[in-house]
Protein backbone atom coordinates (compact mmCIF):
# COMPACT_ATOMS: atom_id res chain seq x y z
CA UNK A 1 0.00 0.00 0.00
CA UNK A 2 1.31 3.45 -0.90
CA UNK A 3 0.18 6.74 0.65
CA UNK A 4 0.99 10.33 -0.29
CA UNK A 5 3.67 11.95 1.83
CA UNK A 6 5.02 15.47 2.34
CA UNK A 7 7.70 16.77 4.66
CA UNK A 8 7.06 20.39 5.53
CA UNK A 9 9.48 22.73 7.29
CA UNK A 10 7.51 24.94 9.69
CA UNK A 11 8.19 28.43 11.07
CA UNK A 12 10.60 29.26 8.26
CA UNK A 13 10.76 30.01 4.54
CA UNK A 14 14.24 28.51 4.19
CA UNK A 15 14.46 24.73 3.67
CA UNK A 16 16.12 22.87 6.55
CA UNK A 17 15.93 25.87 8.93
CA UNK A 18 12.56 25.28 10.63
CA UNK A 19 10.92 22.31 12.35
CA UNK A 20 10.00 19.53 9.91
CA UNK A 21 6.79 17.54 10.17
CA UNK A 22 6.01 14.43 8.14
CA UNK A 23 2.47 14.67 6.76
CA UNK A 24 0.82 11.42 5.64
CA UNK A 25 -2.30 11.92 3.51
CA UNK A 26 -5.23 9.47 3.25
CA UNK A 27 -4.55 8.17 6.74
CA UNK A 28 -7.97 6.56 7.25
CA UNK A 29 -6.80 3.13 6.11
CA UNK A 30 -3.94 2.97 8.60
CA UNK A 31 -4.18 1.43 12.06
CA UNK A 32 -2.95 3.26 15.14
CA UNK A 33 -0.12 0.72 15.41
CA UNK A 34 1.06 1.45 11.87
CA UNK A 35 0.81 5.20 12.46
CA UNK A 36 2.98 4.89 15.55
CA UNK A 37 5.47 2.70 13.69
CA UNK A 38 5.74 5.29 10.90
CA UNK A 39 6.26 8.09 13.43
CA UNK A 40 8.98 6.08 15.13
CA UNK A 41 10.61 5.43 11.75
CA UNK A 42 10.57 9.07 10.55
CA UNK A 43 12.06 9.97 13.95
CA UNK A 44 10.88 13.57 13.61
CA UNK A 45 9.47 15.40 16.60
CA UNK A 46 6.00 14.79 15.09
CA UNK A 47 4.39 12.90 12.23
CA UNK A 48 0.77 13.58 11.26
CA UNK A 49 -1.96 11.64 9.48
CA UNK A 50 -4.68 13.49 7.60
CA UNK A 51 -8.05 11.70 7.81
CA UNK A 52 -11.66 12.41 6.93
CA UNK A 53 -13.41 14.57 9.51
CA UNK A 54 -16.02 13.10 11.85
CA UNK A 55 -17.29 16.49 13.06
CA UNK A 56 -19.61 18.27 10.58
CA UNK A 57 -17.83 21.61 11.04
CA UNK A 58 -14.33 20.26 10.47
CA UNK A 59 -12.49 20.30 7.15
CA UNK A 60 -10.33 17.30 8.10
CA UNK A 61 -9.17 15.30 11.10
CA UNK A 62 -5.53 15.19 12.15
CA UNK A 63 -3.80 12.54 14.23
CA UNK A 64 -0.43 13.56 15.66
CA UNK A 65 2.35 11.25 16.82
CA UNK A 66 5.77 11.71 18.38
CA UNK A 67 8.23 8.81 18.00
CA UNK A 68 6.82 7.42 21.26
CA UNK A 69 3.13 8.32 21.57
CA UNK A 70 0.05 10.06 20.16
CA UNK A 71 -0.64 13.69 21.12
CA UNK A 72 -4.08 15.32 21.45
CA UNK A 73 -2.74 18.49 19.79
CA UNK A 74 0.54 20.07 18.74
CA UNK A 75 1.41 23.40 17.18
CA UNK A 76 3.97 23.06 14.41
CA UNK A 77 2.31 19.85 13.09
CA UNK A 78 -0.97 21.78 12.85
CA UNK A 79 0.62 24.52 10.75
CA UNK A 80 2.66 22.13 8.60
CA UNK A 81 -0.33 19.89 7.96
CA UNK A 82 -2.72 22.69 7.00
CA UNK A 83 -0.09 24.04 4.60
CA UNK A 84 0.20 20.56 3.07
CA UNK A 85 -3.54 20.00 2.60
CA UNK A 86 -4.01 23.49 1.17
CA UNK A 87 -1.19 22.84 -1.31
CA UNK A 88 -3.10 19.73 -2.37
CA UNK A 89 -6.21 21.77 -3.12
CA UNK A 90 -8.36 21.64 0.03
CA UNK A 91 -11.36 23.96 -0.27
CA UNK A 92 -12.34 24.85 3.31
CA UNK A 93 -15.97 25.31 4.25
CA UNK A 94 -15.16 28.95 5.12
CA UNK A 95 -12.78 30.92 2.93
CA UNK A 96 -9.62 31.88 4.80
CA UNK A 97 -10.63 29.82 7.85
CA UNK A 98 -9.87 26.11 8.22
CA UNK A 99 -11.24 23.90 11.00
CA UNK A 100 -9.02 21.03 12.13
CA UNK A 101 -10.44 18.19 14.19
CA UNK A 102 -8.05 16.47 16.59
CA UNK A 103 -8.20 14.68 19.94
CA UNK A 104 -8.22 18.03 21.77
CA UNK A 105 -11.30 19.13 19.80
CA UNK A 106 -11.79 21.63 16.98
CA UNK A 107 -8.93 24.01 16.21
CA UNK A 108 -9.50 27.13 14.10
CA UNK A 109 -6.75 28.02 11.64
CA UNK A 110 -6.63 31.37 9.84
CA UNK A 111 -4.75 31.92 6.59
CA UNK A 112 -3.16 35.32 5.98
CA UNK A 113 -1.23 35.44 2.72
CA UNK A 114 1.65 32.97 3.19
CA UNK A 115 1.14 32.51 6.94
CA UNK A 116 -1.15 30.25 8.94
CA UNK A 117 -2.27 31.05 12.50
CA UNK A 118 -4.01 28.59 14.81
CA UNK A 119 -6.10 29.53 17.82
CA UNK A 120 -4.37 28.01 20.80
CA UNK A 121 -6.72 25.57 22.58
CA UNK A 122 -7.97 26.73 25.96
CA UNK A 123 -5.07 26.76 28.37
CA UNK A 124 -5.18 24.97 31.71
CA UNK A 125 -2.70 26.56 34.11
CA UNK A 126 -1.31 25.06 37.32
CA UNK A 127 1.34 26.16 39.76
CA UNK A 128 4.37 23.92 40.09
CA UNK A 129 6.03 22.65 43.24
CA UNK A 130 9.25 24.55 43.96
CA UNK A 131 11.21 21.35 44.61
CA UNK A 132 10.39 20.19 41.07
CA UNK A 133 11.58 23.54 39.69
CA UNK A 134 14.86 23.19 41.59
CA UNK A 135 15.54 19.75 40.07
CA UNK A 136 14.71 20.98 36.56
CA UNK A 137 16.83 24.12 37.00
CA UNK A 138 19.78 21.95 38.01
CA UNK A 139 19.26 19.70 34.97
CA UNK A 140 19.17 22.60 32.50
CA UNK A 141 22.12 24.33 34.14
CA UNK A 142 20.62 27.49 35.60
CA UNK A 143 20.44 28.68 39.18
CA UNK A 144 16.92 28.75 40.61
CA UNK A 145 17.38 32.42 41.53
CA UNK A 146 17.33 33.33 37.82
CA UNK A 147 13.88 31.82 37.24
CA UNK A 148 11.36 34.66 37.28
CA UNK A 149 8.16 32.73 36.61
CA UNK A 150 7.14 29.08 36.49
CA UNK A 151 3.85 27.46 35.51
CA UNK A 152 2.53 24.16 34.19
CA UNK A 153 0.50 24.99 31.07
CA UNK A 154 -1.69 22.42 29.35
CA UNK A 155 -2.49 23.26 25.72
CA UNK A 156 -2.79 19.62 24.60
CA UNK A 157 0.88 18.95 25.25
CA UNK A 158 1.64 19.93 28.84
CA UNK A 159 4.63 22.25 29.23
CA UNK A 160 6.38 23.11 32.46
CA UNK A 161 7.31 26.63 31.42
CA UNK A 162 10.04 28.80 32.93
CA UNK A 163 10.74 32.51 32.36
CA UNK A 164 14.50 33.04 32.72
CA UNK A 165 16.03 36.33 33.88
CA UNK A 166 17.66 38.54 31.23
CA UNK A 167 21.06 38.07 32.90
CA UNK A 168 21.11 34.50 31.56
CA UNK A 169 21.71 33.76 27.87
CA UNK A 170 19.53 30.68 27.44
CA UNK A 171 21.37 29.74 24.24
CA UNK A 172 24.39 28.88 26.37
CA UNK A 173 22.54 26.42 28.59
CA UNK A 174 23.44 22.75 28.03
CA UNK A 175 20.80 20.54 29.66
CA UNK A 176 21.76 17.09 30.88
CA UNK A 177 19.01 15.09 29.16
CA UNK A 178 19.03 11.99 31.37
CA UNK A 179 18.83 14.18 34.45
CA UNK A 180 16.14 16.36 32.90
CA UNK A 181 14.04 13.36 31.91
CA UNK A 182 14.10 12.12 35.52
CA UNK A 183 13.20 15.59 36.82
CA UNK A 184 10.13 16.02 34.60
CA UNK A 185 7.04 14.79 36.51
CA UNK A 186 4.71 12.16 35.11
CA UNK A 187 2.03 13.67 32.88
CA UNK A 188 4.24 16.56 31.76
CA UNK A 189 5.24 16.54 28.07
CA UNK A 190 8.39 18.57 28.57
CA UNK A 191 10.02 21.82 29.65
CA UNK A 192 9.91 25.11 27.74
CA UNK A 193 12.19 27.96 28.79
CA UNK A 194 12.32 31.50 27.45
CA UNK A 195 14.31 34.67 27.98
CA UNK A 196 15.08 37.97 26.29
CA UNK A 197 16.17 37.66 22.66
CA UNK A 198 19.27 39.19 21.09
CA UNK A 199 17.50 39.35 17.70
CA UNK A 200 16.01 42.70 16.70
CA UNK A 201 12.93 41.06 15.16
CA UNK A 202 11.96 38.89 18.14
CA UNK A 203 11.04 39.64 21.75
CA UNK A 204 12.06 36.30 23.28
CA UNK A 205 14.34 33.35 22.64
CA UNK A 206 12.60 30.01 23.31
CA UNK A 207 13.85 26.45 23.88
CA UNK A 208 11.70 23.33 24.37
CA UNK A 209 12.82 19.94 25.69
CA UNK A 210 10.79 16.71 25.68
CA UNK A 211 13.30 13.86 26.17
CA UNK A 212 10.60 11.52 27.48
CA UNK A 213 8.83 11.79 24.10
CA UNK A 214 11.99 11.04 22.16
CA UNK A 215 12.57 14.74 21.41
CA UNK A 216 15.60 15.97 23.39
CA UNK A 217 15.23 19.49 21.97
CA UNK A 218 12.36 20.52 19.70
CA UNK A 219 13.74 22.79 16.94
CA UNK A 220 10.74 25.16 16.89
CA UNK A 221 7.73 24.34 19.06
CA UNK A 222 4.26 25.79 18.39
CA UNK A 223 2.59 24.58 21.57
CA UNK A 224 5.65 25.52 23.64
CA UNK A 225 5.38 29.04 22.25
CA UNK A 226 1.70 28.94 23.16
CA UNK A 227 2.76 28.26 26.74
CA UNK A 228 5.16 31.21 26.51
CA UNK A 229 2.34 33.42 25.19
CA UNK A 230 0.20 32.37 28.16
CA UNK A 231 2.83 33.55 30.65
CA UNK A 232 3.52 36.75 28.69
CA UNK A 233 -0.19 37.61 28.81
CA UNK A 234 -0.09 37.04 32.57
CA UNK A 235 2.88 39.46 32.76
CA UNK A 236 0.58 42.17 31.29
CA UNK A 237 3.19 43.52 28.90
CA UNK A 238 1.84 46.31 26.65
CA UNK A 239 1.90 44.17 23.49
CA UNK A 240 -0.84 42.77 21.25
CA UNK A 241 1.58 40.82 19.09
CA UNK A 242 5.23 39.80 19.09
CA UNK A 243 7.62 37.24 17.63
CA UNK A 244 9.97 34.69 19.15
CA UNK A 245 13.12 33.00 17.87
CA UNK A 246 13.85 29.32 18.37
CA UNK A 247 16.15 26.64 17.03
CA UNK A 248 19.60 28.22 16.82
CA UNK A 249 20.96 25.77 19.40
CA UNK A 250 20.18 22.87 17.04
CA UNK A 251 21.19 24.59 13.81
CA UNK A 252 17.77 26.01 12.89
CA UNK A 253 16.42 29.53 12.49
CA UNK A 254 12.73 29.50 13.36
CA UNK A 255 10.44 32.46 13.84
CA UNK A 256 7.05 32.21 15.57
CA UNK A 257 4.47 35.00 15.37
CA UNK A 258 2.14 35.45 18.35
CA UNK A 259 -1.01 37.58 18.53
CA UNK A 260 -3.67 38.30 21.14
CA UNK A 261 -7.11 38.71 19.53
CA UNK A 262 -10.56 38.80 21.16
CA UNK A 263 -9.40 36.80 24.16
CA UNK A 264 -7.62 34.19 22.03
CA UNK A 265 -3.93 33.46 21.56
CA UNK A 266 -2.94 33.00 17.90
CA UNK A 267 0.27 31.18 17.00
CA UNK A 268 1.50 31.45 13.43
CA UNK A 269 4.28 31.28 10.92
CA UNK A 270 5.37 30.40 7.42
CA UNK A 271 6.21 27.03 5.88
CA UNK A 272 8.14 25.46 3.02
CA UNK A 273 7.59 21.96 1.62
CA UNK A 274 10.92 20.13 1.28
CA UNK A 275 9.88 16.60 0.24
CA UNK A 276 6.91 15.17 -1.68
CA UNK A 277 6.35 11.57 -2.68
CA UNK A 278 4.91 8.18 -1.76
CA UNK A 279 5.36 6.14 1.38
CA UNK A 280 5.07 2.35 1.26
CA UNK A 281 3.30 0.85 4.29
Amino acid sequence: MKVDFQQVDVFTTKPFKGNPVAVIHNGDGLSTEIMQAIANWTNLSETTFVCKADHPLADYKLRIFTPHSELPFAGHPTIGSVAAVMERGLKPKQEGRIIQECQRGLVTIIQEDDRFFFELPEQKVEHVDEEIVEHIAEAIGVSNEYIEDRLIIDVGPVWLTLKINRDVNIKRLRPVMNQLMKAIPSGITGVTIFGDSCNVDSLFEVRSFAPGEGVPEDPVCGSGNGAVATIVRKMALPVTEFSTSQGSCVGRDGKVDIRYRDGHILIGGRTVTCIEGKLTV
